[in-house]
C-alpha cells in the first residue's frame, strides 16, 4: 500500500465525495478514483458504497478510516515538530564540558533566547568531551584548550587569568599580587598531569626558570582546596573556576601573563545543523 492511495481514500472519506476529495489534494479527480480503485484491488475489498456522486464508507472502509484519522494526525503531529524544532521552539541541546564555570554564561545566554529547548550538560575531561561529541551523545562541547584534530571546528571563547591560592596563614595572605620568581622554591600542589591550568602554569615557570618544590599532584578541585586551606602550599586555579572559601586567599601573578581559555567545540560535519549553528551565534562566534 502506498501513502499517496490511503490519503486519496482518507479525502474521500472525510470530504463525502471523489471531487471534493481531489479539490483538498490539489490534485484530478481521476487520480483520487484510480488510487481508491488501485487500494480496493490490492486488498481485494469494498471501501466504498457508492451513489450518484455521493460516497459513503462500507464498514471496512469505516474501520481504515478510524486508523487513517490516527496516522494522518501523527503525520500532522510530526511536521509540527519538525517545524518547531527547525525554528527552535523545541529540541533538545546536549552539551558536554570540561567544568561547570565555562559553560554557566553560555548556556544562560542560549536558554534565554530559545527558552522552549531543553538543555542538559556532562562534565569529564577534554578526551570525554571530543569522544561524546564524536558519537553524536553530545552536539557541542566546552574545552579549555584548542581541539587539534580535524573532526572538529573549535573557536574560540574566553580567556582568564591563572591566580596563586593560598592559606589565610601563609606569607602570601597580606599580599593582592606577587611576582613569579616568589615561587622559587614554594611548595605548589599541582592538578592532574593533562590540565590545562597545570599546563598554563607550568610553562610559565619554565619561562621565568622559577622551580618549585611539588608537593602534591591532585586530580580534585576540592581535595587541592582542602590541602591549601590547610598550608600544605599554594595552587594555581584559573580565575573563573576559583571558588572563595574560609581560610583561603588569592594573589595576581604581576608580571607573569598565564592563561587559560574557553573554546566551543563541534563536529566539522555538523557545524551547520541548526542547534549547533544556533549555540554558536549566541555565543558570539560563528565556526
Amino acid at each position: 500500500m502506498r501513502l499517496t492511495q490511503l490519503r486519496s481514500f482518507h479525502a474521500v472519506a472525510t470530504t463525502g465525495t471523489f471531487t471534493a476529495a481531489a479539490q483538498s489534494l490539489h490534485v484530478s479527480q481521476p487520480t483520487v478514483t484510480t488510487q481508491v480503485g488501485q487500494l480496493e484491488a490490492l486488498y481485494k475489498v469494498e471501501l466504498f458504497h457508492r451513489t450518484g456522486r455521493q460516497v459513503r464508507p462500507t464498514e471496512m472502509g469505516e474501520r481504515l478510516l478510524h486508523l487513517s484519522r490516527q496516522i494522518f494526525s501523527l503525520e500532522s503531529e510530526a511536521v509540527q515538530l519538525l517545524r518547531e524544532s527547525g525554528e527552535l521552539r523545541s529540541g533538545h541541546l546536549r552539551v558536554a564540558a570540561v567544568g561547570p564555570s565555562h559553560v554557566t554564561r553560555m548556556l544562560a545566554a542560549f536558554h534565554t533566547r530559545y527558552p522552549g529547548i531543553k538543555v542538559s550538560v556532562v562534565t569529564g575531561n577534554s578526551q570525554d568531551v571530543l569522544d561524546r561529541l564524536a558519537d553524536y551523545s553530545a552536539d557541542v562541547g566546552v574545552l579549555a584548550q584548542v581541539a587539534r584534530d580535524k573532526r572538529f571546528v573549535s573557536v574560540p571563547y574566553s580567556e582568564h587569568p591563572v591566580v596563586i591560592f593560598c592559606s589565610t596563614e601563609h606569607r602570601f595572605a597580606r599580599r593582592r599580587s606577587i611576582r613569579i620568581a616568589e615561587l622559587e622554591g614554594e611548595k605548589l600542589i599541582l592538578r592532574e598531569s593533562g590540565s590545562t591550568t597545570r599546563k598554563a602554569i607550568e610553562s610559565a615557570l619554565k619561562v621565568a626558570r622559577v622551580t618549585p618544590e611539588v608537593v602534591m599532584e591532585v586530580g580534585s578541585r576540592e581535595i587541592i582546596r582542602e590541602a591549601v586551606a590547610q598550608n600544605l602550599g599554594v595552587a594555581a586555579v584559573s580565575e573563573v573556576e576559583y571558588v572563595p572559601g574560609p581560610g583561603l586567599h588569592t594573589v595576581r601573578l604581576d608580571d607573569a601573563q598565564v592563561r587559560t581559555y574557553a573554546h566551543v567545540v563541534c563536529l566539522s560535519e555538523r557545524r551547520d545543523t541548526r542547534m549547533v549553528r544556533a549555540f554558536f551565534e549566541v555565543i558570539g562566534n560563528e565556526p
